[in-house]
């Protein structure tokens, strides 16, 4: 009776547009006072535990480290960069756009980053070259799902804090999945491309490549040493994050002297508020999360779905479709803490390895911020582009089939996602 007054609290909550962290943390503290099993004071213990956890380190640092790279002009430099290397192709700046999320993939670890960021940028070119807003937003919102599979990802260190799984693993895993997801969109804008008759939107030049990179090389130098002191074991994911900060305040404060006190100080205000924003989700789902686990809600939904079937493509798929329905009314961060041990028990038991599944885990919840109600990422183009949110949903939608495909092929192929790290760590 209780844990069906915690759901009920919650999603009544939720309804009535009250944050995600206050949903979670007021259905738990009714919880707690209506069941008088555990002290109140256990909601504050499991709040402080919650966000006591080294990785989480790396969370406010990788923040940092995305916006001094938007305010430095990073990212436009990357998308110039992109630009010269697949402007040519027909829909040119559809390419450009998915290249240049796979290059800011490697730097800040976040979607919403990368739409706030590069986002801005692609759109004004796009309409500028006359290609359909709606098209726009779309490509530049799917494009941006990739950041968090490509490391650094900051969804994988919270899945990695909450499953107690390798974070160095996770990083490694969704490397070519994020690549696939690239190959896939790019796929998708070739055949929309010709479709509807969309331009080349540049001729390809050796000496305007060789300007571009060498205007970018920097910047391009940030994942390399993000991604690669992390693979070569030189530092920590969390100091790798430290790492990307020193080196986007010397690019900005140094070399391309774009950043001054006043930006800085603004950024670090952003940096501040988002990352408490972040961090109140993880501590008000830690309290959500403990209360399903001293109840064993985990074991019995892994009960009920062993039921279901004894196939595990099966079991895979109707965990694909719960974390798909999750994705679309829960914010990934507060998701990922609580679906995590009521869905890995049933993942681990048909087999699946924790790092392939939290590939699976962050993949559907990335297509959640795609898709309303939630949709964070297409409110934020919706603003960017000045269109209505109904619109932008129209525009991304063709882009949901082949990242919904390369979901299923991630899911049933675990080689794809579990080769690098075996590689390199196993």
């Amino acid at each position: 009776m209780e844990i069906a007054l915690l759901f009920i609290a919650l999603f009544g909550l939720i309804v009535l547009g009250v944050p995600i962290a206050i949903a979670l943390a007021g259905s738990s503290a009714l919880y707690v006072l209506v069941s008088g099993s555990v002290p109140s004071i256990v909601v504050s213990h499991r709040m402080i535990n919650g966000v006591d956890s080294f990785p989480l380190l790396a969370v406010p640092f990788f923040i940092l480290a995305g916006n001094l790279m938007n305010t430095a002009g990073i990212t436009e430099r990357i998308f110039n960069f992109a630009l010269s290397v697949v402007g040519w192709m027909r829909g040119g700046l559809g390419h450009v756009n998915v290249g240049a999320s796979v290059i800011f993939a490697g730097m800040s670890g976040a979607a919403v980053a990368d739409a706030g960021g590069l986002g801005a940028i692609e759109i004004k070119a796009m309409k500028d070259a006359k290609y359909d807003p709606e098209f726009a937003v779309g490509i530049t919102a799917a494009s941006s799902t990739i950041g968090p599979i490509i490391p650094p990802s900051l969804p994988m260190v919270i899945y990695g804090v909450v499953a107690s799984a390798s974070i160095g693993q996770l990083f490694a895993a969704g490397f070519i999945p994020g690549l696939v997801m690239a190959a896939s969109l790019m796929a998708m804008v070739a055949i929309m491309a010709r479709r509807r008759g969309y331009p080349r939107d540049q001729a390809f030049s050796f000496s305007m490549l060789y300007s571009s990179f060498g205007r970018a090389f920097l910047s391009l130098m940030t994942p390399v040493i993000i991604v690669g002191g992390i693979l070569s074991g030189a530092f920590t994911p969390t100091e790798a994050a430290v790492a990307a900060c020193a080196w986007a305040l010397f690019l900005g404060l140094i070399i391309y002297r774009t950043l001054n006190l006043r930006r800085f100080i603004r950024v670090s205000f952003d940096t501040i508020e988002t990352t408490a924003v972040v961090l109140l989700v993880v501590g008000a789902a830690s309290i959500f999360a403990w209360i399903l686990t001293s109840n064993r809600v985990p074991e019995t939904v892994a009960g009920i779905l062993l039921t279901l079937s004894d196939r595990p493509w099966v079991i895979l798929l109707l965990i694909n479709l719960i974390l798909l329905v999750v994705g679309c009314f829960m914010e990934t961060v507060a998701a990922i803490t609580i679906m995590v041990p009521v869905l890995l028990p049933v993942a681990t038991a048909i087999g699946v390895d924790p790092v392939h599944f939290g590939v699976i885990m962050v993949l559907n919840l990335m297509l959640g911020l795609l898709t309303p109600p939630v949709g964070m990422v297409l409110y934020v183009l919706a603003r960017i582009a000045k269109i209505p949110f109904e619109r932008a949903f129209v525009g991304t939608a063709p882009f949901l089939v082949p990242l919904v495909l390369v979901l299923l092929l991630i899911t049933y192929v675990p080689a794809i996602t579990l080769w690098l790290p075996t590689l390199i760590y196993r």
